[in-house]
């Protein structure tokens, strides 16, 4: 049995949060994780109790071959694209923190640009070395099917630099501004 694999801690947490409760649709779950053998495998167990209903909730998640270490927040992964999710979802989640970005704190507003930075980051994984722009058959699930039908040139490499890198210029000013 193959589970889709959480390359790290950050990137499980993102996929929780991206997955509500089925009975209640509440995303507020405090999660229990640890390692577990599944038919002989190795699996990462995620299990907590939804705070909105009280349905058990329970993800498994394959562990990566080699362990991606990373100091910086937020680290999502190494070098290789997401099994968890697709450039659409990533790229929704980009759209979504940085249409967030706090203005009256740059603490926050810091904290939400770098992790929009990462997740475009995370879509530029998709793109095969010689092309030009993440691959239609890349998307897999509804919501990058969505957000790639909606506006398909996003998944370029060189739109996708352009934004990864202004949000990259937006969390260095809000740094200047905590000096």
């Amino acid at each position: 049995m193959a589970f889709s694999v959480a390359r790290t801690r950050d990137e499980a947490h993102l996929y929780l949060d991206l997955h509500p409760c089925g009975s209640c649709g509440s995303v507020d779950t405090e999660w229990d994780d640890g390692l577990v053998s599944v038919d002989g495998e190795t699996a990462c167990h995620y299990a907590g109790t939804c705070a909105g209903c009280g349905t058990e909730r329970e993800f498994l998640f394959g562990l990566p071959q080699r362990e991606t270490a990373s100091s910086r927040f937020p680290s999502f992964g190494g070098p290789e694209p997401s099994e968890l999710l697709d450039p659409g979802e990533w790229l929704w989640v980009a759209d979504l923190t940085a249409g967030n970005v706090p203005a009256d704190d740059p603490r926050a507003a810091r904290q939400a640009l770098t992790i929009a930075m990462a997740a475009v980051e995370e879509v530029v994984k998709f793109i095969p070395p010689g092309r030009e722009e993440v691959p239609e058959e890349a998307f897999w699930s509804l919501t990058g099917r969505r957000v790639r039908g909606r506006e398909p040139g996003r998944f370029r490499l060189d739109r996708l630099l352009v934004v990864r890198d202004t949000y990259r210029a937006l969390a260095a000013r809000e740094e200047e501004r905590l000096s």
